[in-house]
């Protein structure tokens, strides 16, 4: 049995890491083209009622509004809720925002028509806890929609060069990207899914000229990069070390001129 005290622990450690920095800035500049994938491919239509797991400022969410659905966007950071209603509103839309844990949300059995995520629920440390809530909350013939980062693509393998300088994950947590496994992702949901359509796809992002505007970008907005440096900011030959290994790694991935492409997991399946 968890300790409920140590779980609280861990939970307000996560949500002060994605408060910091600046997420929607990388969700509305470096991967907005994200959400509307993953709405588009969910099949979502004018009134249904639609969850958007691990929200953040609604990169899915608001597509998904914006689709004619009910939307309830839930995130365990609320700080990042106000850039979300400001996007929503701009694009005339209306989502309802939530807070709350992937791995314990608040809401009633078979409650929604769509339950989605857009590299959001990969983050959660305890993924078979979030796949059955995710399982939970949707009625069955439902659709579960996620778009997830793959271990072998871009950013799988920035988490990796971070790995040897970032603070040790929880007990028990497992590594995000594993969410990108269509394997995985298939036992996590078991016999429980039905019509699962996984596949591999590259986003472009072309935001950055160089690798290193994207390292000066993400070491200031991305907050798993920020909380990455900040515990090895006593240490400068190691601050030294990771700036080198994520400017290498871009410019290994660069296409030309700073454009790269990031491999996600498409992977759609109904509850059956």
């Amino acid at each position: 049995m968890s300790n409920p005290s140590v779980n609280s622990g861990i939970k307000a450690k996560h949500r002060a890491m994605w408060a910091l920095g600046d997420y929607p800035a990388v969700a509305t500049e470096v991967i907005p083209a994200l959400g509307t994938a993953l709405v588009e491919a969910s099949g979502i239509q004018q009134g249904d009622r639609v969850l958007d797991v691990a929200a953040g400022s609604g990169n899915a969410a608001i597509p998904a509004a914006q689709a004619g659905a009910q939307v309830t966007a839930a995130d365990l950071t609320p700080e990042l809720f106000e850039q979300g209603r400001r996007l929503a509103e701009h694009a005339g839309v209306s989502v309802d925002w939530q807070e709350a844990d992937a791995e314990d949300l608040p809401f009633g059995d078979d409650s929604f028509d769509a339950a989605i995520s857009c590299v959001g629920i990969m983050f959660a440390p305890n993924h078979q806890a979030s796949a059955d809530e995710l399982v939970r909350v949707l009625r069955p013939g439902g659709t579960i929609a996620l778009s997830n980062w793959t271990p072998e693509g871009f950013v799988g393998q920035m988490f990796a060069a971070m790995k040897p300088y970032a603070p040790p994950p929880p007990a028990g947590a497992q590594p995000p990207p594993l969410w990108g496994n269509e394997e995985h992702v298939v036992d996590l949901l078991g016999d429980r899914a039905s019509d699962v359509v996984a596949r591999r796809e590259k986003l472009t992002v072309d935001r950055f000229g160089s690798a290193e505007e994207f390292h000066d970008f993400f070491k200031a907005c991305y907050g798993p990069t920020i909380n990455t440096y900040r515990n090895i900011a006593e240490d400068p030959d190691r601050v030294q070390a990771l700036d080198q290994d994520l400017v290498e790694l871009a410019r290994r991935h660069d296409l030309g001129g700073g454009t790269m492409e990031w491999e996600y997991l498409l992977f759609t399946a109904r509850k059956r």
